[in-house]
């Protein structure tokens, strides 16, 4: 039995369409906003980093705010980009009741220099490995940065994107 040419066409775009469809459902899924695990938000609650000046930054003082978690390095380009960014953000709604947290993967040395030339208004832990375990917990798998996460006051994770933010994307999570 031979199958027309018109015939084979439409078989053809519909087994096209049809993997189009699953791939669409699947990258959907991967990317969907969904709470954080209850095993996540006790790790994120729990963790503790030491301030480049030597303090201790307690996550568990940043619960019940809305909350953005910037996980960056002094030699990632797209995250020294980002960082004005944020900054005005926090400059402009920490009266708000909003808070941002910057957790540099990156050696504390190479931080604090950096820092003592490009200094930003909120908090920096310095997370180290222990920040890019915290980052894949969070959902960031690859471990790439940079990598952002915006929480509710309630703790439910409101946006997660990996890569340089945009202007428009920080601008609406205070929206």
């Amino acid at each position: 039995m031979t199958i027309s040419a018109s015939r084979r066409n439409w078989l053809y775009a519909g087994v096209a369409a049809v993997a189009g469809l699953a791939g669409a459902g699947l990258a959907w899924r991967r990317h969907a906003l969904t709470d954080m695990p209850s095993e996540a938000l006790s790790m994120l609650w729990a963790s503790e980093f030491e301030s480049p000046t030597g303090e201790v930054v307690r996550l568990a003082d940043f619960q019940g705010k809305p909350l953005v978690l910037n996980f960056w390095a002094t030699w990632c380009a797209p995250c020294v980009e980002e960082m004005p960014l944020i900054d005005a953000f926090y400059r402009q709604n920490s009266a708000n009741g909003w808070q941002v947290l910057g957790l540099a993967i990156d050696q504390p040395s190479r931080v604090r220099q950096f820092l003592s030339q490009h200094a930003v208004s909120y908090p920096v832990g310095l997370a180290g490995l222990n920040g890019t375990e915290l980052g894949k917990v969070l959902g960031n798998s690859q471990g790439g940065l940079p990598f952002t996460v915006v929480l509710n006051a309630q703790g439910q994770l409101k946006q997660r994107k990996l890569g340089k933010l945009s202007e428009d994307e920080v601008k609406n999570w205070a929206l």
